[in-house]
Order: C-alpha cells, then sequence, then structure tokens
C-alpha cells in the first residue's frame, strides 16, 4: 500500500469517525432537551465530554507504547459506538442519573476520534508535506462538523433525537476497519506516564497553543448548548438552531482551504483566529435578524477552521516523536474538558436568555486572545550569592578550573 493511498484511507476514516462523533453531541443535548429541557440536555452533553480528561492521557500512553496502535483505536470506536447505543436504549427507561454515568464512561473512548487518529499522520507523510497534511486533517473534523450538525437537526425534526443518535453510532462503526488496517509503528522508545504529560506544560509554544484553545473552547461550548435555544427563539425550530452549525462548518471549511495554499505562522495564527471566533459570538448574541445571525455564526467559523489547522501545526512541530499521540490526545482531552465546562456552564444561563449565554461564550474569547502571549513567559532566574565563613562572597554554584572564563561572563548564574 503507498504512502498516498494509506494517508486517502486515513482521511476517510477519520472523516467518518469524526462524522459521528460531531453528530452524537447535538444529537445526545437534543434527545435531553427534548425529554427534560436545557438543563437535563447539557449535563447529559457535558457527561459525554467531560471524561475525556481522563481518558485522553491514558490512551496516549498506549498508543505511544503499541506497534499497532490502528488497532487500540479500532477496539475504542467500537467501544464508543456502544456507548451511543446504551445511551439511546436506556434513556427514559432507566433514572437519568445512570444514563449520564453511561454518557461519562462512552466519553472516556472519545480521543480516539479526535487527537488519535491525528498522532499517525506523521508516519504516513513525508515531514515535507506535513504541514499540509495538517490542514487536511483539521479539514476532516470541518466537514465532519458540517454534515454532522446538519443530520443530526434533520433527523431530530423528522424521526426524533434517539434516530440521530443510533445513526451517530453507524457512522463511527463505519470507520473501525480503516482505523484496523492503519501501518503498524516502528520500534520506539517507552516513555515514562509522567515525563510525557508534562511536555504540554514545560514547552512554550505547546503551553500557549494548549491554553489559549482550551479558554477558547470553553466559549464554544457555551455557544454549542446556546444555538438550538436561539433557533427556538428566532428561527422558530430547536432542530433549525442546530443547523446554524452548519453555517459555521462551511465558513470553516472554506477558510482551511485557503489557509492550506498558504505559508502562515502557525502561533500567531491561532490568536488571530480567537479574536475572529469572539467577534462572531458577539455578533450572534445581539443579531435582530435571521441573516445577520447565520453572518455572525460564518465568521465564528471563519476563526474555527484556521484555529485547529493551526493547533495541530504547532503540536507536530513541537511534539516528541516517542510522545507523539500522548500529546495529541492530552492536549485533546483538556480541550474537550473545556468544551464540556462551558456545557455545564451554559445550561442554566441560556434557559434564562441565550443571548447572554452567547455573550459570555464571546467573553471567554475576549480572554484567550489577551491571555495568549503571557503564557510563553518564562521566569528569569534570581541571581543567588552566599558569604563564606571567611567573609568572601560567592556564587551559589561554584565555578571551578575549567569554567573560572564562565564565572567571568556570568554563565554560571544563568
Amino acid at each position: 500500500m503507498s504512502s498516498r493511498y494509506r494517508f486517502a484511507a486515513y482521511l476517510t476514516g477519520a472523516t467518518a469517525a469524526r462524522t459521528g462523533d460531531e453528530l452524537s453531541g447535538p444529537a445526545v443535548l437534543l434527545l435531553g432537551v427534548g425529554a427534560s429541557g436545557a438543563v437535563a440536555g447539557s449535563a447529559l452533553l457535558a457527561g459525554l465530554t467531560v471524561a475525556a480528561a481522563m481518558g485522553g492521557p491514558l490512551l496516549g500512553a498506549v498508543l505511544d507504547r503499541s506497534r499497532m496502535p490502528g488497532r487500540i483505536l479500532a477496539v475504542g470506536l467500537v467501544g464508543y459506538a456502544v456507548g451511543l447505543t446504551a445511551i439511546t436504549v436506556l434513556f427514559g427507561a432507566v433514572p437519568f442519573a445512570l444514563v449520564v454515568a453511561i454518557a461519562v464512561v462512552t466519553g472516556l473512548l472519545a480521543p480516539a476520534i479526535g487527537g488519535g487518529w491525528t498522532a499517525q499522520v506523521p508516519a504516513l507523510v513525508p515531514a515535507a508535506k506535513l504541514g499540509k497534511a495538517s490542514t487536511l486533517d483539521a479539514m476532516t473534523f470541518t466537514a465532519a462538523a458540517l454534515v454532522g450538525p446538519g443530520f443530526a437537526g434533520v433527523l431530530a425534526t423528522t424521526a426524533g433525537a434517539p434516530a440521530a443518535v443510533v445513526l451517530a453510532g453507524v457512522f463511527v462503526l463505519v470507520a473501525v476497519p480503516f482505523a484496523w488496517r492503519l501501518p503498524r509503528s516502528a520500534e520506539k522508545q517507552r516513555p515514562r506516564f509522567r515525563e510525557a504529560a508534562t511536555v504540554l506544560v514545560r514547552n512554550p509554544a505547546l503551553r500557549q497553543s494548549t491554553a489559549t484553545s482550551t479558554l477558547s473552547c470553553v466559549g464554544i461550548g457555551m455557544a454549542f448548548v446556546c444555538y438550538p435555544l436561539v433557533g427556538a427563539q428566532r428561527l422558530g425550530s430547536a432542530g433549525y438552531g442546530t443547523l446554524l452549525l452548519v453555517g459555521l462548518s462551511v465558513a470553516s471549511l472554506l477558510a482551511n482551504a485557503v489557509l492550506s495554499r498558504r505559508s502562515y505562522s502557525p502561533d500567531r495564527a491561532v490568536r488571530l483566529s480567537t479574536i475572529a471566533i469572539g467577534i462572531g459570538l458577539a455578533g450572534a448574541a445581539v443579531a435582530p435578524n435571521a441573516a445577520l445571525l447565520v453572518a455572525a455564526v460564518a465568521l465564528t467559523g471563519v476563526g474555527e477552521g484556521p484555529q485547529l489547522a493551526s493547533l495541530f501545526a504547532v503540536r507536530h512541530r513541537e511534539a516528541p516523536p516517542e510522545m507523539r499521540a500522548q500529546v495529541f490526545t492530552t492536549a485533546a482531552s483538556i480541550k474537550i474538558a473545556g468544551i464540556a465546562l462551558g456545557n455545564a456552564v451554559a445550561g442554566p444561563l441560556a434557559a434564562c436568555s441565550p443571548a447572554a449565554g452567547l455573550a459570555a461564550a464571546a467573553g471567554t474569547q475576549v480572554v484567550a486572545a489577551v491571555a495568549h502571549p503571557l503564557w510563553t513567559v518564562r521566569k528569569q532566574p534570581v541571581r543567588q550569592e552566599f558569604r563564606s565563613r571567611s567573609g568572601r562572597r560567592s556564587p551559589a554554584h561554584q565555578c571551578t578550573g575549567s569554567r573560572r572564563r564562565s564565572l567571568r561572563s556570568r554563565r554560571c548564574f544563568r
């Protein structure tokens, strides 16, 4: 199998899995909203997403140690589909708390759909094409976000939310054979879990991009809950509200198509795209009619697509090869946890005022953009001296022998 064919197969499988994931979110949300209201819907969605913060690092460690990561991904996809089926079958038949618990267990496998797949890209393409491959990989998320919410809205309106959840599981299962056939990994080092988990904190570029995107995702999670309620309020149906995400995804896809043809600084693009998302969310909060609402949502998409592509570019550039899967899945987990936090906070707020929920979501983008430069700031080491018993002043770290010249240039104080 050629590398080109492998990457085409990868894109097909990743798109199917991510379509199922993008469909499952609004479908589960509408399942809860239709039965018990906004608070129940946001609780169910938060349960599905919050557990990924725990599942990502563990899954990444398993993938980094495995010679056949595709098999691990395939098992994770099957488990996710089974969990979605259980939520659909048991909803309304058992206590709601038990359904939320099932959603939490299912969410543990969500990183298999996001970061777990993306970590395999460097093994499929030459290093010179990694930047373009990252953009194409990000576009699978956008394409999935285009198709998934559209299916959720249409099916929830015509056949009911349970049908939408079932279809999400079907899409995830379609991706299983593509994951199973991913190529074997070469012999590699086995980093300790703690070492790999701290890469995101110690590397300035990874720390900056992860922190900024996570804060941004809190606002995106809030908007995700608000859109169906805005649709019910301004467009006449909560199902139509989820179709706003289709417009967002179209704009995101077009923005990434333009981005793939240009060279750019991914670090800077993360911040600029976050600003665009904030402006779009603020516009949606105050839009007086449907046309301006759609335009504001489209502007949000113009920011969201390049933000994701830039994140992938930074991670591929900075992540150590032996820890790549763990870096991707851990970062994806942190972002998903941010979305889950936004989902949970937005439920009560959106129930009172969807516009206020969108305004708060825009505020998180402002905080993320303002704080973006601060995450790479390094503390300067303090110059420490002490006096010996003889009264001579000496550096805290003695320099001797051949290092006396370094002392004169003050290098040993660093």
